[in-house]
């Protein structure tokens, strides 16, 4: 009876293993981190062109909550695209993935702008992006 159960846990889990979406995985890439406080309600990660071209970015925060009002994302070309990014991330969270318009784009800055009001702690925001 065992090995009928081992057999069949060991089938399914092939089974599994064989149709789950590998190659839909992403692979994300850090970009940055900032502090973010009370001094002030915004906060600029630089990233430059030789971390590469992304289609995607996210931001995770550690430390404390932040509620994040406006992202907006400046390209190397001049461009700029601003994401709407009305949430709060709690410490240890992220936000939902924020695609960019268009092909992947090379990333020269990202402009975070949240309410400092309630801010009891000095958070970290981690930015990465996804090829």
């Amino acid at each position: 009876m065992l090995k009928r159960k081992f057999a069949w846990v060991l089938g399914a889990s092939l089974i599994l293993a064989a149709v789950a979406p590998v190659g839909h995985a992403k692979h994300w890439v850090m970009l940055g981190t900032a502090h973010v406080d009370k001094s002030e309600d915004h906060k600029t990660i630089h990233v430059g062109s030789e971390a590469g071209r992304f289609h995607s970015i996210q931001l995770r925060v550690t430390g404390g909550a932040v509620e994040f009002q406006q992202v907006i994302v400046h390209f190397a070309d001049g461009g700029h695209e601003e994401l709407a990014v009305a949430e709060q991330v709690r410490a240890g969270d992220k936000t939902r993935e924020l695609d960019l318009p268009g092909e992947r784009r090379t990333i020269d800055s990202v402009e975070l702008r949240y309410s400092k009001e309630n801010l009891d702690t000095r958070p970290e925001v981690a930015l990465y992006g996804a090829r």
